[in-house]
């Protein structure tokens, strides 16, 4: 395994390539996932509505990016994996979870992630920045003597997301005519190479928003000189922080490792089977995510949408109405910038789950009134 020399803000944080431009553009930085990394430029809202209305673009440096190449490559992972990756053809990406079998339920979720299949014997795989090096450590622990190789190439390359409705336009705009027809060709989670503004860029239709878009991976080197051709490309173009992805995310109902995924979680019941291929296969915790799939679980992943204008917070106990008992949790919630409302997702009893069921969360000892939505969430896509 490899990496390059690591670079800290002050504290020690790391920092991504981009690091020096938000700063100059008046990114404001936080801590995040030990890196420090802007939360948002003018506006939250503005950079929101942007995106889902034009080109958003994001850096996402700080997820974790790791190259398993040999001739065991596709085999080993596999086996290490809970999605099939046996059939996965070049270019093709697929989600995952991946798992050990040391929880208390037989298998532990150390993260999610996508894996993309570059060569028949050459996969990358994108995990989140908070889990990168318990992952890493997992991952290299299992390693076979031979005929597998892994990388992380975190440090040395630089990961942008280009989302929103004008987002393929404003890339294809920097390729060559023929590497503008494959991206435009590519379907979702599909992958191939290109050059963008010159820079040799993996490109992946893939994205954390729920708009359209893709994600291109860039040497550490070039991606300030994409960055900003991209901005230069669209006038609807705008640098985006963690603020608004995470407000795009929770509208599109995509669930967050560390909120609405943890290590115990059930993956059927927050509606990530799709993860999940358990036929004819063995990795860690099969066995026991195949009981989970089996029994119904007592709760389930829903939306909230709450009367008012005070969002509720992760960790909010979610009640019936007019009822005394807990029925659930929040675990992620905002204002939606795009319905006007606050939103939240929650795990909630299976009893109370139906769409239209009206439920009263705790926002500071105050019960708000609020009712199960469908996810994503109806008519977040109105500002498009």
């Amino acid at each position: 395994m490899s990496d390059t020399t690591t670079t800290t803000a002050d504290g020690g944080l790391l920092t991504t390539p981009l690091h020096a431009w938000h700063r100059e553009h008046g990114g404001r930085l936080v801590p995040f996932a030990g890196w420090e990394m802007p939360v948002q430029y003018a506006s939250i809202v503005e950079e929101h509505l942007a995106t889902r209305g034009g080109c958003g673009l994001f850096d996402v440096s700080h997820m974790g990016r790791l190259t398993v190449t040999g001739p065991g490559s596709r085999a080993w992972l596999d086996g290490m994996l809970t999605r099939r990756v046996a059939d996965v053809p070049p270019g093709g990406v697929r989600y995952t979870l991946i798992t050990d079998d040391d929880g208390s339920n037989g298998v532990r979720i150390l993260d999610d992630a996508l894996v993309a299949c570059e060569a028949e014997d050459r996969f990358t795989l994108v995990v989140n920045g908070s889990n990168r090096d318990r992952v890493v450590a997992w991952l290299e622990s299992q390693l076979p003597a031979e005929g597998v190789t892994m990388e992380d190439h975190t440090l040395a390359t630089a990961m942008i997301a280009v989302q929103g409705p004008k987002a393929l336009a404003a890339v294809t705009s920097l390729a060559s005519e023929a590497d503008a027809q494959r991206i435009n060709a590519l379907k979702n989670y599909r992958a191939w190479p290109a050059t963008i503004a010159g820079d040799p860029a993996a490109v992946s239709r893939t994205g954390y928003t729920g708009e359209d878009g893709v994600e291109l991976v860039v040497a550490a080197e070039a991606a300030v000189p994409v960055w900003e051709a991209l901005l230069a490309a669209d006038a609807t173009a705008t640098p985006c922080g963690l603020g608004a992805r995470d407000t795009l995310r929770l509208e599109a109902g995509m669930p967050l490792y560390g909120h609405e995924l943890v290590e115990d979680t059930n993956p059927f019941a927050i509606g990530l089977g799709r993860g999940v291929s358990l036929e004819e296969r063995t990795f860690p915790g099969r066995d026991a995510l195949a009981a989970m799939q089996e029994t119904p679980a007592a709760q389930t992943r829903v939306g909230l949408v709450l009367a008012g204008k005070r969002p509720v917070r992760e960790g909010a106990g979610v009640f019936a109405a007019g009822g005394d008992t807990q029925q659930g949790v929040v675990t992620s919630g905002t204002f939606s910038p795009s319905l006007g409302v606050p939103i939240a997702m929650a795990m909630v009893d299976a009893a109370v789950a139906e769409p239209g069921t009206p439920l009263e969360v705790d926002i500071r000892g105050s019960r708000q009134p609020a009712a199960v939505s469908p996810l994503p969430f109806p008519g977040w896509r109105r500002q498009a």
